[in-house]
């Protein structure tokens, strides 16, 4: 989940940066940035779930 963090604050920074300059463009790119982490995060997430699932079923059966 590091990258997904570390995508979410540069987008934070990115957001920020574009406001106080007034740069439309960096503001709206910074906010896609924070999209991207949030996304990457939840499959990050789905993705464990889906392990832990696995890892359930596989002890049930042995």
């Amino acid at each position: 989940m590091a990258k997904s963090g570390m995508e979410k604050g540069k987008g934070k920074v990115k957001e920020a940066a574009g406001k106080v300059t007034g740069n439309r463009r960096m503001e709206a790119e910074g906010k896609a940035d924070q999209a991207k982490g949030a996304a990457r995060e939840a499959a990050e997430k789905t993705r464990e779930d889906a392990d832990r699932a696995r890892d359930s079923l596989k002890r049930r059966t042995s």
